[in-house]
């Protein structure tokens, strides 16, 4: 024993709104601290949603990117992870697992640093070497905690 108090995040995601908020109402009459949602899988609409229903309700709401592979690393087409984040940080969330620049979810470090900034601070400057085209204020729209496997953050 480490004497380390461990966690589990409930996942909330599912096929419909109906279910997810079924699941996230039970994490909460169990007590669950943290309800884990795939933000792209379940969708932004459901998304927003459950965040609404989350602090609301005491509940902190891990965000996991499940798909977006798929979606943001085609350098011919495709998303850029900075644009997912941004609809993250509208969408709702307290913390997302972003990866981090070594390991299976890396990325070009000042890239990656780019948008754990859009993720978390609440103004940031252009810089266009961190993949940062423009300035962004956030003004008062709550920031996302970007996270790494293992509970280590960026």
């Amino acid at each position: 024993e480490t004497g380390e108090i461990k966690g589990h995040y409930l996942n909330a995601t599912a096929g419909t709104c109906e279910e997810m908020m079924k699941r996230a109402i039970f994490a909460r009459e169990l007590g669950v601290p943290i309800v884990m949602h795939d933000y792209l899988t379940g969708g932004f609409t459901a998304n927003t949603s459950l965040a609404h229903y989350c602090r609301d309700n005491g509940l902190l709401l891990h965000i996991h990117r499940a798909m977006h592979a798929v979606i943001d690393r085609q350098k011919n087409h495709g998303i850029h992870f900075r644009v997912l984040a941004k609809a993250l940080r509208m969408s709702g969330g307290d913390h997302i697992h972003a990866g981090t620049v070594v390991g299976k979810l890396e990325g070009e470090r000042e890239i990656t640093l780019g948008f754990v900034d859009l993720l978390r601070d609440d103004f940031v400057e252009k810089d266009r070497s961190r993949g940062i085209y423009f300035t962004q204020d956030w003004v008062s729209l709550p920031g996302v905690l970007p996270v790494a496997s293992g509970g280590i953050h960026v």
